[in-house]
């Protein structure tokens, strides 16, 4: 069963049906989406949403809807990626409304206290590409600390960053 964390501000829910507007909205979106890989259709969006929901069941973790307390909107997603041949990482993204106001660290903080305290994770990582400054930003703002530098299956190199365990 996939838990659902909560924040002072925010729910981190399992992904569903009612995402799809979600990921459609973000992935269509060229500026929003353009550090995901985007802007991709509707129909690839939709499959996007499909794959996050199956990492729950083929690899134990994935990705939160992260969902406004008292609005109830959704407003991005959070939690864990891996893709065949990746690093395990820790990944966020939000609509361009909800950006600015603290919600990318707020939900990234219950999920990398999560993995440590209920995956029994070792270690929690992430990285992004060298020029994706919000998100190196964010990365620093949680503490996270670069531990080395790899080459990815896509060729490119990025820097892999450990989040210390939370006290």
């Amino acid at each position: 069963m996939i838990p659902t964390l909560e924040t002072e501000r925010l729910l981190l829910v399992p992904l569903d049906r009612a995402c799809e507007q979600l990921y459609q909205q973000f992935y269509t979106d060229a500026d929003a989406s353009k550090a995901y890989g985007g802007p991709i259709s509707s129909a690839a969006a939709w499959t996007r949403l499909n794959s996050d929901l199956g990492s729950w069941h083929l690899s134990g973790f994935g990705v939160w809807a992260i969902k406004d307390k008292y609005s109830s909107a959704l407003l991005g997603v959070c939690g864990f990626w891996q893709g065949k041949g990746w690093p395990r990482e820790l990944t966020w993204w939000l609509l361009p409304q909800a950006r600015g106001r603290g919600v990318a660290n707020e939900a990234s903080v219950a999920a990398i206290k999560h993995a440590y305290e209920h995956f029994g994770w070792s270690e929690v990582a992430t990285y992004m590409n060298d020029n994706n400054q919000p998100a190196l930003a964010l990365v620093e703002k949680l503490g996270g600390i670069k531990n080395r530098r790899e080459e990815f299956p896509d060729g490119l190199e990025r820097d892999i960053f450990i989040f210390p365990r939370p006290v």
